[in-house]
């Protein structure tokens, strides 16, 4: 595939810079749900999971977003209210997602759920990840990490039932849709 150029503003929601494409440059890309990319900001290398805004039920067209990190920006010399220079291709290699603090202390009271864990593949761990954290409250997100270690420790590789085409990041989202940036 050929990169996807495109120019586009930094924006913030709440206190996380964010990087939305443009819904040309998203529509170039293969999956509407979370896709791997590598590519550069203002020339400075990055590998990122494109998280899907949620939209593809809305009037608005689907998109996908990723929040770039401090190092990042900085090397760009890039903040929010930036114009940016991108240039992102589709990756199949996968970058391994950081592990929540309360997942990996129940991951680490069982054994078999840990093999598994190990065994699944990047993407696979992402699935699991988002799901436990697409919740509202954390009594839900308590059930979700419960039943993970269950579905694990019984060989299940991925998570039932997770609409892989919205946005769990419950920070900068509300009804599986990326919140609308600052003015």
């Amino acid at each position: 595939m050929m990169a996807i150029n495109f120019q586009t503003k930094l924006t913030k929601i709440k206190d996380w810079t964010i990087l939305h494409l443009p819904q040309e440059a998203s529509a170039k890309l293969p999956s509407r749900g979370m896709t791997m990319v590598s590519g550069t900001m203002n020339g400075i290398p990055f590998k990122a999971v494109l998280e899907p805004d949620g939209r593809y039920m809305s009037d608005t067209k689907p998109s996908h977003w990723f929040r770039p990190d401090e190092k990042l920006l900085t090397d760009a010399s890039a903040k929010a209210g930036d114009m940016v220079d991108i240039s992102l291709e589709p990756t199949k290699e996968w970058i391994d997602p950081e592990i929540p603090e309360d997942f990996q202390q129940v991951l680490d009271t069982s054994p078999k759920a840990k093999e598994i864990w190990n065994d699944i593949s990047p993407i696979a761990r992402w699935d699991w990840i988002r799901w436990i954290r697409a919740v509202k409250t954390q009594e839900t997100r308590e059930k979700h990490i419960k039943v993970a270690l269950d579905k694990l420790n019984k060989g299940m590789r991925r998570p039932c039932c997770f609409n892989r085409a919205l946005c769990s990041e419950p920070y900068v989202s509300r009804n599986w849709k990326l919140l609308d940036p600052e003015s």
